[in-house]
C-alpha cells in the first residue's frame, strides 16, 4: 500500500475505535441492511444470512480475527439456515495465515460408523432408493462441524468456543424475521419433517411452514450451544448431547402414525468419541502467475478444479469469445470430472494419486483430448494419472453419481489480513429430516455422499462406504495468492455443481476481466461428465448458448439456480471488498467493519 493509503487508514482505524459503541448501539435497534457488496477497512464478512454476516463483522469490529469471525458466522448459519449447515453436519475450512504467509486446512467431514461396509446402502441385493436412504439413520455420520469450530480456534483463533457461540446462543434464543427462503425450505420437506414429532413441533408449527415476516425461536439450539459454551466440544462427543444422537441415529424418532419408513442407523457413543478434524496440507495449484489453494481429499474440490485449471492453461481465455472461453471450460470440467470419480476418496482407505492428478504433463495429456468446435460424448472415460499418455481417452466412461445440493458458504477476513473461506453442510435441504429431540438441530444424511454400488461395473469405486470412512465431498473453499498475499477467497453451495461454480468465478475474475462480485453475479453453467450440463435461464438467455448448442453442447431441460457463492477480495487500495450473491438464494449478505468508497466509486 501507498504511504497515503496507510495514513488513510490510520485515520479511518481511529475512527472506527472511537466510533464502536455507537455503532453497536445503532445496529442493535435498527436492522441490519442485506446488501451483496460491501467495501471497506479492517475487514469483511461474506454469508448467505445478513444475521450470520452481521455478527461475523461484530466479532472482527471486537478485535476477533477471521477465524473467530468464521465460527461465529457458522454458528449462526446453524440458526437462520440450519437446512444446509449446524451442529449435526460437517465441512471443510480453509485458512491463510498473514503472519506466516502459509495456507492450513482442517477436514471436518462427517465419518461413517465403524459398523458400516460396503452394503451400508444395500437391501435385498440392490441399492436402496436415494430418498428411502436420505431420510433414515443409515444416511448420519459422525458430525464434524463442532470439531472444526474447537480445532480451528485452538490452532489459529483468539477466543474461545464459547465466545464464539455466545452470539448465535442469543440470536437462537431472540429469534430471528423468516424470509421467504426459509419458509419455502420447510414446505418443500414438509411431507417427511411431518413424520418426526421433533421436528414438526419445531418447524411446522400449527402445521405449517414459519410465515415470512414472523419472528422464529430455536431454545433447545440455545441450550446446546450453552452445553457446548460451557462443556467444549466433550458435551458432543463424549457426553449428553452425543448420547442423544446416538439414540435419534440407532431409534428414529418417527410417529407411529406415519407412513415413512425411516430405517435405522447403527452410529455409537464409540463412534462419536473417536472423532477427530483432520489438519491436511492443501491443494497448490499455479495458473496465470497465481497460487490457488483449496481442499484435499476426501474433498475432490480442490483437486478437480485444480485439474480444470491445468487443462485450461493450455488457451488464451482472456482474448476468446464468449461461446470459446465457455466451450473450454465446459470440456475441461467434463474431463477433470472424469478422473475425480476414478481416483478421489478417503486417503485414510483408498490410494488417491494428489500429486499426479495436479501435474501439468497429465492436464497436458487431457487437453489434448478436447475441441474448440465439438463436445465430447459423456461419460468419457477417466485416464490414469500415474501414466499419462498424450491423448489417450480410455475405454470405460465414468460417470457422476448425484449428490444433494443444500450447503452454505461463507468467506472472512480480518485487519491483520487473515482470510478464511468455509463450506459446510448437512447436505441435502433439511439433512435426514431428524431433528435430535430436544437439541434444536438436525442431523446429516452426509453418508448418501457415498456410491451406494459401484458407479461403474467393474472398475474399482474409490468412494464406497467402509468402517470409519469419510465419503467423497465436492466442497472447494479456495483463496488465491498473487505474490504471496491474498488475492481473494471464494466458495459455493451446490452438491458436485460446487466444483464448476467455483471454478467459474475463478476463471471469471481472472481471466475474463471481471470484478469479483460480477464472477459471482454471472450466468451458471455446469457440466459433470454427463450428458447434459446443467443451467441457469440466464445462461439459454445469451448468445452464446446456441451457439454452443451446435458444437454439441447439451443443456438440462430445466433450468435451476446453480449455487450461492460468496466471496472477498484484498483490493489494491488496502480495502477488503465482499461479495455475494445479488439474487440467487434471496440474496447474500456482505459486509465490512468499517464501509469506505470512493467518490465516484460504486
Amino acid at each position: 500500500m501507498s504511504r497515503t493509503g496507510r495514513r488513510i487508514l490510520a485515520v479511518l482505524s481511529v475512527a472506527a475505535l472511537v466510533g464502536v459503541a455507537g455503532t453497536a448501539s445503532a445496529s442493535a435497534a435498527t436492522p441490519t441492511p442485506k446488501s451483496p457488496v460491501a467495501k471497506g477497512y479492517l475487514g469483511a464478512v461474506s454469508s448467505i444470512d445478513v444475521d450470520a454476516t452481521a455478527i461475523g463483522t461484530e466479532v472482527l469490529r471486537r478485535g476477533g480475527n477471521a477465524v473467530d469471525a468464521a465460527v461465529a458466522v457458522a454458528a449462526a448459519l446453524g440458526v437462520t439456515d440450519p437446512f444446509s449447515a449446524g451442529v449435526g453436519g460437517g465441512g471443510f475450512f480453509v485458512y491463510y495465515d498473514a503472519k506466516t504467509g502459509k495456507v492450513h486446512t482442517l477436514d471436518g467431514r462427517e465419518t461413517a460408523p465403524k459398523a458400516a461396509d460396503a452394503n451400508l446402502f444395500v437391501e435385498d441385493g440392490k441399492p436402496l432408493p436415494f430418498a428411502d436412504a436420505v431420510t433414515s439413520g443409515l444416511s448420519v455420520g459422525v458430525p464434524g462441524t463442532p470439531a472444526t469450530w474447537q480445532e480451528a480456534l485452538r490452532k489459529w483463533g483468539t477466543r474461545s468456543l464459547g465466545q464464539s457461540v455466545a452470539p448465535a446462543e442469543a440470536l437462537a434464543r431472540k429469534g430471528f424475521v423468516v424470509d421467504q427462503t426459509f419458509h419455502d425450505q420447510v414446505g418443500e420437506n414438509a411431507e417427511r419433517f411431518a413424520a418426526f414429532p421433533s421436528t414438526r413441533s419445531l418447524y411446522l408449527p400449527g402445521g405449517q411452514p414459519p410465515a415470512p415476516g414472523t419472528v422464529f425461536r430455536n431454545p433447545d439450539l440455545a441450550g446446546t450451544y450453552a452445553e457446548l459454551a460451557e462443556r467444549g466440544t466433550d458435551a458432543l462427543y463424549r457426553g449428553d448431547i452425543g448420547a442423544d444422537i446416538a439414540k435419534t441415529v440407532q431409534q428414529p424418532p418417527v410417529d407411529p402414525a406415519s407412513t415413512l419408513k425411516v430405517r435405522p442407523g447403527r452410529l455409537s457413543d464409540a463412534d462419536l468419541a473417536a472423532y477427530r478434524a483432520i489438519e491436511r496440507d492443501p491443494t497448490h495449484t499455479q495458473y496465470r502467475g497465481l497460487d490457488v489453494y483449496g481442499m484435499p481429499a476426501p474433498s475432490s474440490g480442490g483437486l478437480t478444479v485444480g485439474e480444470a485449471l491445468n487443462i485450461l492453461q493450455n488457451y488464451d481465455l482472456a482474448h476468446a469469445s464468449q461461446a470459446d472461453y465457455l466451450q473450454y471450460f465446459l470440456e475441461a470440467s467434463r474431463y477433470a470430472f472424469a478422473d475425480r470419480n476414478r481416483w478421489i476418496g478417503d486417503p485414510a482407505t483408498v490410494d488417491v494419486p494428489a500429486k499426479e492428478l495436479l501435474s501439468r504433463k497429465f492436464a497436458d495429456s487431457r487437453a489434448c483430448l478436447i475441441s474448440k468446435d465439438h463436445a465430447a460424448a459423456s461419460p468419457v472415460a477417466p485416464a490414469d494419472p500415474r501414466h499419462p499418455q498424450p491423448c489417450a481417452a480410455g475405454t470405460v466412461g465414468a460417470p457422476t453419481p448425484y449428490e444433494g445440493q443444500h450447503t452454505t458458504h461463507l468467506t472472512a477476513a480480518d485487519k491483520w489480513g487473515n482470510v478464511v473461506a468455509y463450506t459446510l453442510t448437512i447436505e441435502q435441504e433439511g439433512g435426514s429430516g431428524m431433528v435430535v429431540p430436544g437439541r434444536g438441530f438436525l442431523l446429516n444424511n452426509e453418508l448418501t455422499d457415498f456410491s451406494f454400488t459401484p458407479v461403474t461395473p467393474g472398475v474399482p469405486d474409490p468412494n464406497l462406504p467402509g468402517p470409519g470412512k469419510r465419503p467423497r465431498s465436492s466442497m472447494a473453499p479456495t483463496i488465491v495468492l498473487r505474490d504471496g498475499k491474498p488475492f481473494f477467497a471464494e466458495g459455493s453451495p451446490g452438491g458436485a455443481t460446487i466444483i464448476t461454480t467455483v471454478l467459474q468465478v475463478l476463471l471469471g475474475r481472472i481471466d475474463r476481466g471481471l470484478s469479483l462480485e460480477d464472477a459471482i453475479a454471472a450466468p451458471r453453467v455446469s457440466q459433470r461428465n454427463a450428458a447434459t450440463s446443467d443451467v441457469e435461464q440466464a445462461f439459454l438467455d445469451q448468445p452464446a448458448a446456441a451457439d454452443l448448442q451446435a458444437r454439441g453442447q447439451s443443456y438440462s431441460s430445466s433450468p435451476a439456480e446453480i449455487g450461492a457463492s460468496t466471496g472477498v477480495e484484498r483490493l489494491r487500495d488496502g480495502r477488503w471488498l465482499a461479495a455475494a450473491e445479488p439474487v440467487r438464494r434471496g440474496q447474500g449478505a456482505a459486509q465490512v467493519v468499517l464501509p469506505w468508497t470512493w467518490p465516484g466509486e460504486n
